[in-house]
């Protein structure tokens, strides 16, 4: 059997209004990153393969994950959520929540997005391809691969191998950790999920400060 884990990036600059600001680790997105590291060492096999997004946050989490120099692929980009906001506000008045509001407005750019009505810097079906072609390169008989990228990118492989509709695919999407992991089997039929936002490096009583989803 094979196994594809995708872990989401460290804490990134949360306070961000566009990506090129966001898109650095925080000093706890670079502990988050180095308590995996420790933890997949003390506890699983070696991977085959290690990928990353090209993104800052994508290689500093690696790095610190202990992979200095991963397979960079920018399929495992994110989506940019900072123009399809500005998008759907263009398009349906809606404008950009608070910290507090995302609950409300992922569904919505989701939905916008899903029906083409708002667009951003690529189409829902562009992201899609992109990302499902990641999975089925990577999802190889007796292969372990590590794919570090971002929330978006996990929900759309969730989207794929669970068939859910645009607002369900927002829902899985919000309680998404910093570095959490999310494991894919691969089987004779094809990959499936095994399990979904984990974070036993978290599991510390000294440690719950360090759970964050932004």
């Amino acid at each position: 059997m094979g196994e594809i884990i995708f872990v989401r990036h460290g804490q990134a600059n949360s306070g961000a209004t566009d990506e090129e600001s966001y898109d650095k680790l925080s000093d706890l997105g670079h502990q988050q990153a180095r308590w995996l590291g420790d933890y997949l060492r003390d506890r699983e096999a070696p991977f085959d393969k290690v990928i990353a997004g090209s993104l800052r946050r994508h290689r500093e989490t690696a790095a610190g994950m202990g992979f200095a120099k991963p397979v960079i692929d920018p399929r495992l980009n994110e989506m940019d959520y900072f123009s399809l906001g500005k998008a759907l506000d263009d398009v349906h008045g809606v404008p950009m929540p608070g910290p507090d509001e995302f609950a409300a407005h992922i569904p919505q750019v989701m939905e916008a997005w899903h029906r083409a009505e708002i667009q951003g810097v690529e189409t829902f079906a562009s992201f899609e391809e992109r990302v499902t072609g990641v999975l089925q390169e990577a999802a190889q008989p007796g292969v372990r691969v590590l794919c570090v990228t971002s929330g978006g990118v996990i929900g759309m492989i969730l989207r794929h191998l669970l068939l859910l509709d645009p607002t369900r695919l927002a829902h899985v999407l919000l309680p998404i950790m910093n570095t959490s992991v999310h494991r894919v089997h691969v089987i004779p039929q094809g990959p499936i999920l095994a399990s979904f936002n984990a974070a036993p490096h978290l599991d510390h009583p000294d440690r719950a400060h360090a759970i964050t989803h932004y």
